[in-house]
């Protein structure tokens, strides 16, 4: 399964480097498309509370960005 994140900024917001070094800590890759990142969850099959999970950590990593982000994960 892979998470992706389409991200959002506000010219009031944090800088995208910022977001970028963010999400990277979380285990994010840059892709180039229609997302903006992407979490492999490599052999693991995450329950659907797993991932409200971490959209939940996504949002705290985030916080305070001035950012809009939309999450979506695909099996």
């Amino acid at each position: 399964m892979k998470t992706y994140v389409t991200v959002s900024f506000s010219s009031e917001g944090g800088a995208a480097s910022l977001v970028w070094e963010k999400l990277a800590d979380m285990g994010f890759e840059t892709t180039i498309g229609s997302h903006d990142f992407m979490y492999d969850w490599k052999d693991k099959d995450p329950s659907p509370a797993e991932i409200l999970n971490f959209i939940d950590r996504i949002q705290t990593k985030l916080k305070g960005q001035n950012i809009r982000i939309n999450v979506t994960t695909i099996r």
